[in-house]
Formats: structure tokens, sequence, C-alpha cells
């Protein structure tokens, strides 16, 4: 009997992947090429492919713009905002009416324990070529779509103006009015019913790491974990936050997360 198999691919977005892109993760391009070479060679065997695709306006809680101090200045992309620079002034949003909300979500971050706030270059601009999945890849979906007349499942995330959105499941603070930002349940229903889970794509210290930890725990239960595989030479973490990566495949293969190679997945 055949096996379920589906595909996850994190951000593989121009931005990411190429290394002239906004948000360029370092060895990217080369991840791509390595997952478009696997894709080709597994085809006849893929059930399903998830990709998932960062997408942002100019305008975002994490972009330097909704942000400025007391001399009217923009904070440099990589400067970590707190709830403590906010309540004392030291930023403030671009539009005073925000500031409640703003430090609302600052506080929920810090809570949550998971990242702080992260102004990040402006990145996967919604309509912008940035936004765009890296060639290489593209053409591999393409041709996967044309020789099984299958439909790839773009997952779009992170339209939100008000939080960040790094797995795809959910966003970092769930906006009560914004169904976008709540959890996934469609993609999480789809993936329960595979016999094999493969994920791969970029950031392995952001969003790729956060998306997995949001599969495992929708499924709320440690047999299902089992069935995730990570392609570990189909992913890189963000320069500077690699103990991020590494803290998180430790995290999940502790749990039973498999490790693989593309050139070794399935053989």
């Amino acid at each position: 009997m055949s096996k379920n198999l589906h595909l996850v691919i994190i951000d593989p977005q121009v931005d990411f992947c190429d290394p002239k892109g906004a948000l360029s993760v370092a060895g990217a391009d080369k991840d791509m090429e390595r997952l478009a070479t696997m894709v080709d060679r597994l085809a006849p065997k893929l059930t399903d492919i998830h990709v998932t695709l960062d997408s942002h306006h100019l305008i975002h809680v994490a972009h330097p713009i909704f942000w400025r101090d007391t001399s009217g200045k923009h904070p440099d992309i990589f400067t970590i905002i707190t709830a403590s620079d906010v309540e004392t002034g030291k930023w403030t949003p671009s539009l005073p009416s925000l500031t409640k909300r703003a430090l609302a979500y600052v506080k929920a971050l810090e809570k949550s324990g998971r990242y702080p706030l992260c102004i990040w270059p402006p990145h996967c601009l919604i309509g912008s070529p940035g936004h765009s999945v890296f060639p290489c890849l593209f053409e591999a979906l393409k041709r996967f779509e044309e020789s099984q007349f299958a439909v790839v499942d773009f997952v779009t995330k992170g339209s939100n103006l008000y939080t960040e959105h790094y797995s795809a499941v959910r966003a970092e603070i769930v906006d009560p009015n914004d169904p976008s930002t709540q959890i996934n349940t469609v993609l999480i229903n789809t993936l329960m019913e595979a016999d094999i889970i493969a994920i791969a794509g970029e950031a392995g210290s952001h969003c790729l790491a956060n998306t997995t930890r949001d599969i495992v725990s929708a499924f709320q239960d440690d047999t299902y974990v089992q069935k995730i595989v990570l392609l570990e030479d189909a992913t890189s973490p963000v320069t500077g936050f690699e103990q991020f990566q590494i803290d998180f495949i430790k995290e999940m293969t502790k749990r039973g997360m498999q490790l693989s190679k593309t050139t070794e997945f399935l053989v």
C-alpha cells in the first residue's frame, strides 16, 4: 500500500532564498536547489505539497516604519523592542493611537516566551518580486503539478499588521477578530491524515521551527510527531540566530521527529 506522503515547504521565497533578498538566509539558495531535485525525484510518491508564503504589508508591527523614537527616527533592523521600551516611550508607534494596542502586543509576546519583538527589514511584501517562490523550486513545483495533475497547496500568512506570523499554523499572538491569525485547522486536519510529513524551508530558526512546534502542539499526541521528518539539508537559520535552530532540532527530535537529507529521504 502506498504511503500518504505530504511535503511541507516553509516560506521558500526570493526575499529569504536569494543572496540579494531583503532578508536573505545564508545557504537558502542551495537548500532550495537540493529540495527542487528531491521534488522531481519523488513527484510520483507525493500525495500533497503544502507551500507557505510569508505575506506582509510595508506597514507592519515588525517593520521599522511602524515605530519611532523621541526624535522621530525609525528603529534600525534587528532592534529588539520590549514592553519596557514602549512603557517608557523609548519606542512608540508612528501612529500614536496604536500605542495601547502595541503595548498589549509586546507584553503578550513576552508572556508567550517564544520570541521578543524583533524589527526586520521589510520583506515578502505582497505583490513584490521578493514575495514569489524561489525560481528553481517554483519550476519543480510546476513540473509536479504537470506530471501528477495535482495542485500545490499555497498557504499565505502574515498579512495582519499587528502580529507576527512566523508559524503557518497560527500567529504569534492571535487576533480574535482575524481568522487568518487563528489555528489553521484545515492544514492540521490534512496533515493528521498523513503517514509521513516531510518539512523543509526557511528559516530553521524561526518560521520552520514555529510551524513544526505548532503542528506538534495541535496534534496533542506524540505518536504523530514520529511521522515528521525534517530535511536538514533544506533549511538554514537566520544569521545570528543559529542557536534557535539547534534548540528546535534538539527539542523536536527528543519528542520523536526524525531527520533526513533530501538525497537520502525515501531512497
